[in-house]
């Protein structure tokens, strides 16, 4: 054991999944502040793995601020079209020359965007439909010291900041997860009128979970109003299904409630998304690194998508303080629930947090001393090896969003 400043400590009120009201959001894969999410990081994964092709380390770089600008659709039965392009700025920062070695960044980032939309969206015309603008400037002095280029083998933290993890996920949490994943999965591949863009919101009261899901219909799979109805349907059947295999509570789900069927208003689109028809997007403002927005938890605010994997703590304490969780829950008996807090300080190794701070609740009977030694152990282990985080990130292995 380190002299890490580890603390292990009961959490003060109930568990998530004992409490009588719980609200849980997850953004799909389309939605437009996803879409800036997965474009940010298709892109830091791209200049990482660049990077170590050309001078043998990653440097300095994030594309944190990618902005989507909604387009102009005019959506119909059997197929509408894009009358104004989606707009997508990447913007951040990136070191495009290295001791006489130059990168192009900027080129890199377009043709990892353009991969992208092509591998995710397939509604999506690249170049016509959908306009991408690449701005990346140079990285201050003083922060690509920070970032670690004098050679040290563990990364100084880029900031003082904190990331926050928790586990398991309760039974909502599961299903609003599991609902969009599914639905933009297995079951769109089966029913292509269901676009990408799915969002699922869920509440529980007591024994009793609402799931309520919005989806992007494609015009040109939908012959008619009859059809768009059956579509839907559809997706509530299989939802319902979903939700069962993982609670014995009653759930109802909901789907569309916006429409307007007699006004002929439905949720129906050319493209999969609603960023074709008034929906701006920002990277950020979606779900947390662990897929879902969970206001009962304690969250970071920080965006994960588009930071670099290295020194970055918005990204790596987010992404290991989940991990750390998962851990815990899975290798120490007798707890119900689990948050991890790490914090950071600008310009010091970024496995000896300023503190990491470990929350718990324990099933009756079992006091958090009793299984502190293991909790602290878990996670003195798995800071030891904090820098596996980047490699797990840039192989595509750990999701950010």
């Amino acid at each position: 054991m380190t002299d890490r400043n580890i603390r292990v400590e009961p959490v003060d009120g109930r568990a998530v999944e004992a409490q009588d009201v719980e609200i849980v959001e997850r953004k799909g894969l389309g939605h437009p502040d996803s879409l800036c999410d997965g474009i940010a990081e298709h892109v830091s994964q791209a200049l990482a793995r660049e990077y170590l092709d050309r001078v043998g380390k990653v440097l300095h770089y994030n594309t944190d601020e990618t902005q989507l600008v909604a387009g102009r659709s005019v959506p119909a039965f059997g197929g509408g079209e894009v009358v104004d392009p989606i707009y997508l700025l990447i913007t951040g920062r990136a070191t495009k020359e290295y001791e006489g070695t130059n990168i192009p960044a900027e080129t890199i980032a377009l043709r990892a965007a353009r991969e992208y939309i092509q591998e995710q969206f397939p509604f999506i015309d690249f170049g016509t439909e959908v306009v991408v603008d690449v701005k990346l400037g140079e990285g201050s002095g003083d922060l690509q010291n920070v970032f670690g280029e004098d050679g040290t083998q563990i990364p100084m933290s880029n900031d003082t900041s904190f990331g926050v993890g928790h586990a398991p996920l309760t039974e909502t949490e599961r299903i609003v997860l599991e609902t969009e994943r599914q639905l933009n999965g297995r079951y769109s591949d089966d029913n292509p009128a269901v676009g990408q863009d799915i969002k699922v919101m869920g509440k529980r009261e007591s024994d009793t979970i609402d799931v309520t899901v919005a989806v992007a219909a494609v015009d040109r799979f939908v012959a008619d109003l009859d059809e768009y109805e059956a579509v839907m349907e559809g997706v509530q059947a299989f939802v319902t299904d979903l939700a069962a295999g993982y609670t014995d509570r009653s759930v109802r789900v909901h789907v569309n409630t916006a429409d307007d069927y007699d006004a002929g208003s439905i949720y129906l689109t050319t493209t999969g998304t609603s960023a074709e028809q008034g929906d701006d997007g920002s990277v950020g403002r979606g779900n947390r690194s662990n897929g879902l927005i969970t206001p009962n938890r304690s969250m970071s605010m920080e965006a994960t998508s588009g930071k670099n994997p290295v020194n970055h703590i918005g990204k790596i304490y987010n992404l290991l303080s989940t991990e750390i969780a998962r851990t815990v829950v899975a290798e120490v008996d007798d707890i119900r629930e689990i948050r991890i807090r790490l914090l950071s300080q600008i310009g010091q190794p970024i496995d000896q947090p300023h503190v990491a701070d470990a929350n718990l609740v324990t099933v009756e009977g079992v006091d958090v001393g009793d299984i502190e030694a293991e909790v602290r152990a878990i996670i003195d282990a798995e800071l030891e090896n904090v820098t596996d985080i980047t490699e797990r990130v840039i192989d595509g292995e750990l999701t950010t969003f």
